[in-house]
């Protein structure tokens, strides 16, 4: 692990020193940006980096509400995810009140402005979350695991701020790497990456050499989370808030490979806005990877029933018409038409 002062250094944004002073920055050639994604990906990523430089002038609380309050009020309504969070929760919840839809989905666009502007200030977010309280039942046998040199696999969903946890236990001398899945806009997707290894290596592109990478890191007796509560029409249909949604197993199948220990983690924003609690859970007994999936979504559906506002419902995680496609393609090739 990198030294919250090497940390540092890494998660500037692109254009300033490490020092905050700004550095010339030479205009990509036309070519070069159309190659790479185009013009509207060049500037929606200028945008939100002078977005995220600005915020990191201010202290921690004031850049937390500075972000919550450009991402709930003008980031999420012109890019849709205000209706697209109100969507899923009908899908899940159809008796749930309209104005109760669109609070929650204010929550939850509040929670991810503060979640993406914390991510991107590594060192406070160590500093932070080093004298955060580690709770939860599950403390002991990661710490016993920890001492005997055997292997842990953290898993967690897009829930309150999903880094803290690990955070909370990089400040304390553990290594905990990972596995990320690349953003679409490719010119974002470059510091988004190299803030991921800021916080704690080895961190692995999502896809089948970064899965490899991982598991190689895992069966080496090291530590790793994986976030699983993300759409994949390769994954097992499990219920997830009483609607089924396709979840790939291949978290637990590490686990079980490896003898990894499988705990989810949770980091709960508190009502302040600012602090968490950094809970992890009673461990997962291995067994049947679809089992083990189904426990973790249990777990998850506890957390998201308790305070919808932090999970991210701007994903679509169910895809009911994909699902209905799929189900109806299937059905065909068993018929032979």
């Amino acid at each position: 692990m990198a030294p919250a002062g090497q940390a540092a250094a890494r998660d500037v944004p692109a254009g300033t020193t490490p020092a905050g002073k700004r550095t010339p920055a030479a205009k990509p050639p036309a070519e070069t940006v159309k190659a790479r994604g185009g013009w509207a990906d060049y500037l929606s990523d200028k945008a939100l980096r002078a977005m995220i430089r600005l915020s990191l002038m201010l202290p921690p609380a004031a850049r937390g509400r500075l972000m919550a309050t450009l991402i709930s009020k003008l980031v999420a309504p012109l890019a849709g995810y205000d209706e697209r969070a109100m969507t899923n929760l009908a899908h899940v919840w159809p008796d749930m009140p309209e104005s109760d839809r669109r609070r929650i989905a204010r929550e939850v666009a509040q929670n991810a402005g503060r979640t993406m502007i914390e991510n991107y200030d590594v060192p406070g977010l160590l500093a932070r979350m080093k004298d955060t309280p580690v709770t939860g039942a599950g403390v002991a046998a990661i710490e016993a695991a920890r001492a005997e040199g055997r292997p842990i696999l953290f898993v967690t969903g897009h829930y309150g701020n999903f880094e803290a946890p690990r955070a909370a236990l990089v400040a304390r001398g553990w290594r905990i790497g990972g596995l990320y899945r690349p953003m679409a806009n490719p010119f974002f997707n470059e510091h988004y990456a190299a803030n991921m290894h800021a916080l704690s290596d080895p961190v692995f592109e999502q896809g089948r050499r970064g899965t490899m990478g991982l598991l190689k890191h895992i069966r080496s007796g090291g530590m790793g989370v994986l976030l699983f509560d993300v759409y994949d029409s390769a994954g097992v249909p499990i219920d997830f808030l009483g609607q089924p949604a396709p979840t790939l197993t291949s978290a637990a199948e590490i686990a079980v490979k490896t003898g990894a220990l499988f705990v989810p983690f949770f980091g709960i924003r508190k009502p302040d806005g600012v602090n968490f609690e950094a809970v992890f859970e009673e461990p997962i007994a291995h067994g049947d990877p679809v089992e083990m999936m189904r426990e973790v979504t249990r777990r998850l559906e506890a957390r998201v029933e308790a305070d919808p506002g932090q999970w991210f419902w701007i994903h679509r995680r169910w895809k009911p018409k994909r699902q209905r496609r799929q189900a109806e393609k299937r059905a065909r090739q068993r018929s032979g038409g």
